[in-house]
């Protein structure tokens, strides 16, 4: 009987105590900020403000990195628009961050977050815009020295032997101790740069006097007889005038145009394809045609020292757009040079490769392809490596190391002839894959060296790229070990360039490991 009376009261018990063991139930099954069960001391009104507040604060942060984003594509957008009106005086902090080769454009474009042009060729680059070239406004006089003022050349040494005959050597005898010396910037400065007395790359006399004219240049080349000149289109009646369009040819070359094209002589018995007035280079300086190649390439200034602006293309290009256009250019689309010369107040413009950034991956390309030999550009890697040069990476300052050297567009100033003549060096020096000194030179010129970076494909809106006429080949190319140097084999080694690849390095290399490579591209 005790029991049955007890019992009402246990379940009126129990029934008041599940209501007073709802705090408990929510801390230990729905506890949190999102918790919908009513605490004991907090109001419906209350806990309607809580949930709101949180609410808010989510949707205002979500807001603001929206914002963020939405700014930082109009300040991409504003800086190389038409109407980029933030980009003047008025805001020169905005303007300052307005830079084509900033940190934030290179991480965008490599995520592939850039905003696209709205103007495309067919392989997503911009069409030149139509413009006058007869209007453009060309700047009188020459952009002042500020480094370098006073460039002079070493132009005679003693004789070179290489065992059997002495002789001398196009690019000089630079020492290592010179070649550390020349990246040391001063006022005035004499440094090797090719064409030594008695070392090849001789021109006519009638050439010689031709050029001397030339202060506005087109300059190509073609060696070893794998290109015929491609003719220029769309050049206004104002640049046939003001330009010369400079061929160089070795002679191999010049029998291999001759009979192909036709070849016509003026009155002084200069050679004629079209507009291009043939250049012939007699005594070859070097072995291998692709080092001949680099000296009209890289030393335009040395080869025809009265031009005060050079655009460079190679043999197999056709240009399609009036010079003047290319040295002041206007373009609409975003991540473009835009100007490539004088209205960014730019004096050095090369395009940049179109699958490498690092200059050891462009070398892993080289050995892929079989580009010059493989124990010769590792030994060229090694050597660089232990100088400091690091793999391109989104710290150094540059959009990439590696260019695309099929064209070059400069002013030529003291400072771009003094990299002309180190890159030069290195090309002398090391293997004649020219892509991978460049960056080099603008590493060890600790950012003195200011020059444009355009994208790799602008180049397709300017030029026609036609197939070499064969493929050019050597029997370096295909060394696959030191050995194959030695012995029978010595006759594959170069006996007049290379020569940094010969001469005993004055660091130990044998513990240098080359940075790992990871393919990006499968091309290249």
């Amino acid at each position: 009987m005790e029991s049955k009376l007890q019992r009402p009261q246990s379940v009126r018990l129990n029934r008041r105590g599940d209501r007073n063991n709802q705090r408990p139930f929510a801390k230990d099954d729905e506890s949190g900020l999102f918790s919908s069960m009513r605490l004991p001391q907090d109001n419906p009104i209350k806990i309607v403000w809580k949930q709101g507040f949180i609410r808010l604060v989510l949707v205002a942060g979500i807001l603001w990195m929206l914002l963020i984003l939405i700014v930082l594509l109009f300040h991409v957008w504003s800086c190389q628009s038409s109407i980029s009106f933030l980009s003047d005086n008025m805001f020169p902090s905005y303007a300052a961050m307005c830079n084509k080769e900033g940190k934030v454009f290179i991480a965008m474009d490599l995520l592939g977050l850039a905003p696209k042009p709205e103007h495309l060729n067919e392989i997503g680059c911009p069409i030149p815009i139509a413009d006058d070239p007869d209007k453009i406004v060309i700047p009188k006089g020459r952009t002042p020295d500020a480094i370098v003022k006073n460039l002079t050349y070493i132009e005679e040494e003693d004789l070179v032997n290489n065992g059997s005959q002495s002789f001398a050597v196009f690019g000089g005898n630079q020492s290592w101790l010179q070649r550390e010396e020349n990246f040391n910037l001063k006022p005035s400065m004499k440094v090797h740069c090719g064409f030594l007395k008695n070392g090849g790359a001789d021109m006519n006399p009638v050439d010689i006097e031709y050029v001397k004219r030339c202060r506005f240049l087109v300059a190509s080349g073609i060696f070893d007889g794998y290109d015929v000149p491609h003719q220029p289109s769309n050049i206004s009646i104002r640049s046939k005038t003001l330009f010369c369009f400079l061929m160089v040819v070795d002679e191999v070359s010049l029998k291999f145009i001759k009979e192909n094209v036709t070849v016509r002589k003026d009155k002084d018995k200069g050679m004629w394809v079209g507009l291009w007035r043939l250049i012939p280079l007699k005594h070859q300086p070097y072995d291998e045609p692709r080092r001949n190649g680099k000296v009209p390439k890289i030393l335009t200034h040395r080869l025809f020292p009265q031009a005060q602006y050079s655009i460079w293309i190679d043999g197999k290009m056709e240009l399609i757009v009036d010079p003047l256009l290319i040295l002041e250019r206007n373009s609409y689309e975003l991540f473009s040079i835009g100007r490539y010369l004088w209205r960014d107040k730019h004096t050095y413009a090369i395009a940049q490769h179109k699958h490498h950034r690092s200059i050891y991956e462009e070398a892993d390309a080289n050995k892929r392809r079989k580009r010059y030999a493989r124990p010769l550009i590792d030994l060229h890697m090694k050597i660089y490596y232990s100088e400091g040069m690091e793999p391109w990476s989104l710290k150094k300052n540059t959009i990439s190391d590696v260019p695309e050297g099929a064209i070059i567009i400069r002013e030529h100033t003291a400072l771009n002839n003094l990299f002309n003549c180190l890159w030069f060096n290195e090309v002398n020096l090391f293997t004649p894959r020219d892509q991978l000194s460049f960056g080099y030179v603008v590493y060890r010129l600790k950012g003195l060296f200011k020059f444009f970076m355009f994208r790799n494909c602008e180049y397709y809106s300017l030029f026609i790229l036609h197939p070499h006429t064969r493929e050019h080949s050597s029997k370096i190319e295909w060394v696959k070990s030191l050995s194959e140097f030695k012995g029978s084999g010595s006759s594959m080694k170069e006996s007049r360039g290379g020569f940094g690849l010969w001469t005993p390095y004055p660091k130990n290399l044998d513990s240098v490991t080359l940075p790992q490579v990871v393919r990006t591209s499968k091309a290249g």
